[in-house]
């Protein structure tokens, strides 16, 4: 098709809506390519494998614990805990167990605030301080991150990446904190359930459906054929077809 230069400036408002569409739209893709660039938040992985990466938050509290722990062990399941720095100074032998028992210990921060909030310098000073508790509690250099609420912002991925950790969502949420109903967490997982997924569950206190969800919640996942690996195996061996970000 030739379009007329003539005609153009015969109808000069159609001629420069043109120019800012072209404008608009380079300036789209340079940004796009700014974030696309930059760190990410990960939600999951891009696989046909029918693997899953079962996780669990924990900020206070040892209720419920130690029973995640036997039916963990029971069905000889490695999954991926984020602790916080000081939970794991008060609860020092149940963290050690965790690693023990085989499982990967993530880091869930030091305050349980947003990052997304909170200024680059006070988000590196959060993670830091939880950094040092975890590894001397448990001899473990935390790499993986889920920030407070998963909440974050560009800033606060920067921060985390160059302290050398990678952010860790999900894409399958169990609710399991609204405490709706030990069968509701359990349909509610199912139904979201994907290969290269990422389960959030909590083993604080106050989530007290989760102990009694799990053990029912494992054997739907692996009647399904699905296996369990922690997120480090799921990011290094489960995502050849790419990474899904949050």
């Amino acid at each position: 098709m030739i379009i007329s230069l003539r005609r153009l400036f015969d109808h000069r408002n159609i001629f420069y809506s043109i120019i800012g569409l072209f404008a608009i739209s380079a300036l789209y893709v340079q940004v796009a390519d700014v974030i696309s660039g930059g760190p990410i938040a990960i939600a999951g992985t891009r696989t046909e494998q029918k693997v899953v990466a079962l996780t669990f938050d924990h900020s206070w509290g040892n209720k419920y614990t130690p029973p995640i722990l036997d039916t963990l062990k029971t069905n000889n399941i490695k999954c991926t805990f984020f602790i916080m720095g000081p939970w794991s100074k008060k609860f020092p032998e149940v963290a050690q167990r965790m690693v023990q028992d085989g499982h990967e210990i993530a880091s869930h921060g030091y305050r349980h605030e947003n990052y997304g909030d909170m200024s680059p310098e006070w988000v590196k000073e959060d993670i830091s301080k939880a950094h040092e508790q975890i590894k001397e509690v448990t001899g473990v250099e935390p790499r993986l991150l889920r920030p407070p609420n998963g909440h974050y912002s560009q800033k606060s991925l920067q921060v985390t990446d160059e302290l050398g950790y990678k952010t860790i969502i999900w894409n399958v949420d169990s609710l399991d904190w609204k405490n709706p109903g030990r069968d509701v967490i359990v349909d509610r997982v199912m139904k979201r359930l994907k290969p290269g997924a990422i389960i959030l569950m909590h083993a604080s206190d106050t989530p007290v459906q989760t102990a009694d969800a799990l053990p029912i919640l494992i054997e739907k996942i692996k009647a399904e054929g699905y296996t369990f690996v922690t997120v480090g195996e799921l990011l290094e061996k489960c995502s050849e077809k790419g990474i899904q970000r949050h």
